[in-house]
């Protein structure tokens, strides 16, 4: 499973069960334009760019890859992440609603759930949403740190 750093969305852990395979998709106009691309290939190069920091790039990958395969909720989840680390919050709770029909409640959704409430300064749910994933995975550590993160904050929030 791929990894982000320590107390931060997890987009990129990516399910091999729930990756799109090695189909090829071909794209190009002529015969002699075409390309043949892994139907992961998107979700590959979008977490590349999540990884380095350019959210926005991500996102326009993780949308080609949920456009290819709408059932991935992978795909979904690290969409989400990249709506939250661009302020639009709105789309990712979509996002998140995709992630979770297509694939359940995972700790990982629900993390990530929880880690957008926090970027929102919703302190209260994103607490809850921690503990929920906590619940479902007690040794979890991207989720211990993002409460860690979270206890952090709080310190310097106003009472």
């Amino acid at each position: 499973m791929i990894a982000m750093g320590l107390a931060a969305c997890e987009p990129v852990g990516v399910d091999p069960s729930m990756e799109a395979g090695a189909n090829a998709s071909v794209t190009g106009e002529s015969p002699a334009d075409v390309k043949y691309f892994r139907s992961d290939e998107p979700m590959r190069v979008g977490i590349e760019r999540f990884n380095e920091g350019n959210f926005g790039l991500a996102q326009r990958y993780f949308q080609d890859a949920v456009e290819k395969t709408p059932h991935n909720p992978s795909a979904w989840n690290a969409l989400a992440a990249s709506y939250d680390r661009l302020a639009r919050f709105d789309l990712a709770d979509n996002a998140y609603t995709s992630a979770v029909r297509f694939g359940g409640r995972s700790v990982q959704i629900i993390n990530n759930e929880g880690y957008s409430h926090m970027l929102r300064g919703d302190l209260r749910t994103a607490r809850a949403k921690f503990l929920q994933a906590l619940r479902l995975d007690p040794t979890n550590q991207t989720v211990m740190n993002n409460l860690s993160l979270l206890d952090s904050s709080e310190k310097f929030m106003a009472p």
